[in-house]
């Protein structure tokens, strides 16, 4: 598409600002609303809902609610992964309106948000969809009469803040593992970017994903946020943004429920080029775009260069000379590499940014201005400065924007000292052709993301976090199902049948496991799904399996476990080797029944 066919669907674009609460789109409970302007060229998109506590507090006990029913926390995996995939797949379908939207109302050029944001969100729910029926509980290794088992559990509802930077693929990040291991989720989309989470509620819906189970709140941290942070039927906090807003979420955690809580916050990373890099040209490239791409609005930014001195008056030609591959554009334009800054807020922080390089003693080598004025969007030019210590602001401080600070070092141990002086530890780029090296360095320098000859990369399988003042918790690859689950631990008396079933008595257990009763293959733990209902294949398979059991269970649930409505995973028969060990909640032991004669439970 040219950039006059996106100007013409932008045209009759039909734009959602209401929020979403329990499977429809509403106004906020006190009817505000708050102006969405795009940064392109200042346009008015539309009014947003500004949700405030009284929404809160509907959206988490919808989504409370919808959690304990059951229709989907204690759906089959497999039924949940059926109906995430198709999510993924209507955001595939949609991609150029979702990509429309996020360019709009971000400002990223549209060939980011169609190549790598949409399809990377999509990816995301896909990807955890995918393994969340692969991922195994364990048994303990208990006595051969006990059972241990060791289960993930949804931990409830979970409430998401996620950033403007990368509105729909952060989002998807944290509704990938969060809908996939069963909970309800509140998502908090960033004031200034809402549109894309707004949209993908409906998607949701018509994904077969219950009502209830997503719920999107627009409106602003101080008060949706903050809400969402106090709020105690709350269970799990994810946050990605700034340090400063992750400390006191924290804060809010601990007044509150001491819910969990999950931070993905600031960074300011280095990007180490050695004298003996592979390939100096690449190298120079992958600064550029480290600090270029996105607007430089990135949190593992490679705002640092550091380079090897004895290169220096070499190498840096070479990044000025890429980064003119990096000009600010029209964002709807295919051919734009740098887009818009978020708002003009945003463009007036880098703008003061670079003003306080100048104050700081540091050499302007590129950029360093507004531009495209006459656009009415808000744009700034890829700057460079030499010249810097690590002391000065430029150097220090999150910019979240086109401003790259460049450093010379003598030594690796310099670099890795200057490399670590900041109070952020997300990500760190090396470039050497010295595998020694390389190893030792990433090792040595404390980041979360540690690239080798390359800036940037890594797919869902790779987990993404920091250290420090960077946060805690991981996205991304299996590890982050832990922060959407809970371990529980069960631990059960096994009991083996006596009396009229002797020729069973005293055989060992040979294999642990459950007979469930179920179609699905699964019988909710809590759940009271009754054994009569189950005729299906798994439970005949099970009597089939057991002969000499067939009296006991010829109506489905043991005649000893009263009433039997009470038949359910935790009443599940043991298989084992020649025997069958059944349990039963104590409270519905009926010992007088002729066929069941225990000596003890």
């Amino acid at each position: 598409m040219t950039l006059a066919d996106w100007q013409a669907r932008a045209r009759q674009l039909k734009i959602e600002g209401r929020a979403f609460i329990n499977g429809e789109y509403t106004d906020a409970a006190s009817g505000e609303t708050f102006e969405c302007l795009s940064p392109v060229d200042g346009r008015f998109l539309a009014k947003v809902a500004s949700c405030d506590l009284a929404d809160a507090n509907r959206a988490v006990e919808n989504a409370r609610a919808t959690f304990n029913c059951g229709v989907w926390s204690q759906l089959a995996p497999a039924k949940r992964k059926a109906k995430l995939i198709r999510f993924a797949d209507l955001l595939r379908k949609n991609v150029e309106e979702l990509a429309l939207l996020e360019t709009l109302d971000m400002g990223k050029p549209i060939g980011d948000s169609s190549s790598i944001d949409i399809p990377g969100a999509a990816q995301a729910i896909h990807w955890t969809a995918e393994a969340i029926d692969k991922v195994y509980d364990e048994v303990a290794p208990t006595p051969h009469d006990q059972l241990g088992l060791v289960t993930r559990e949804p931990v409830g509802v979970v409430g998401a803040i996620v950033p403007w930077n990368f509105p729909l693929l952060m989002a998807c990040w944290k509704l990938g593992p969060a809908l996939a291991t069963g909970n309800s989720v509140v998502l908090k989309p960033s004031e200034k970017s809402p549109l894309t989470a707004i949209r993908i509620a409906q998607l949701a819906i018509e994904a077969g994903i219950p009502a209830g189970v997503l719920n999107v709140l627009p409106g602003y941290g101080h008060t949706v946020g903050k809400a969402l942070a106090l709020h105690m039927d709350v269970d799990t906090l994810v946050f990605t943004g700034s340090t400063k807003i992750a400390k006191q979420l924290m804060v809010y955690a601990g007044e509150s429920n001491m819910k969990r809580i999950w931070l993905e916050a600031g960074g300011k990373s280095p990007n180490i080029v050695f004298a003996d890099a592979p390939d100096l040209q690449a190298a120079a490239e992958a600064a550029a775009s480290a600090i270029a791409f996105n607007q430089g609005e990135v949190c593992t930014a490679g705002s640092r260069l550091l380079v090897e001195r004895s290169i220096k008056d070499k190498f840096l030609p070479m990044v000025v000379e890429a980064l003119k591959g990096w000009k600010p554009g029209n964002p709807l334009d295919p051919a734009t590499t740098v887009g818009a800054l978020v708002d003009t807020q945003q463009m007036n922080t880098v703008l003061s940014y670079i003003e306080a390089g100048h104050q700081d003693g540091a050499k302007l080598l590129a950029g360093g201005k507004r531009t495209l004025i006459e656009t009415g969007g808000t744009y700034v030019e890829p700057t460079i400065f030499i010249g810097v210590t690590n002391a000065m602001r430029i150097a220090q401080e999150e910019i979240f924007g086109p401003v790259l600070s460049v450093i010379a070092f003598d030594t690796a141990e310099e670099a890795v000292a200057i490399a670590n002086d900041t109070p952020y530890g997300l990500a760190a780029g090396i470039w050497t052709s010295d595998i020694s090296k390389a190893h030792k360095t990433a090792r040595a320098v404390r980041a979360g993301s540690v690239w080798v000859n390359q800036y940037d990369g890594g797919d869902m399988t790779a987990p993404f976090g920091g250290f420090k003042q960077s946060g805690n918790g991981r996205d991304k690859s299996l590890h982050a199902l832990e922060k959407y689950t809970g371990l529980e631990g069960d631990l059960d008396q096994a009991v083996i049948a006596r009396g009229r079933f002797a020729a069973f008595r005293g055989t060992r257990p040979l294999l642990q496991g459950y007979a469930v009763p179920c179609r699905s293959g699964l019988v909710p733990r809590k759940g009271c799904k009754a054994a009569p209902q189950c005729s299906c294949n798994n439970w005949l398979k099970t009597a089939r399996s057991f002969p000499g059991l067939t009296g006991l269970f010829s109506s489905g649930a043991p005649s000893f476990c009263k009433p039997r409505r009470h038949w359910s995973l935790r009443s599940a028969v043991m298989i084992t080797a020649g025997m069958a060990v059944a349990k039963c909640s104590r409270k519905y032991l009926t010992t007088s029944h002729p066929t069941t004669p225990w000596s003890r439970w």
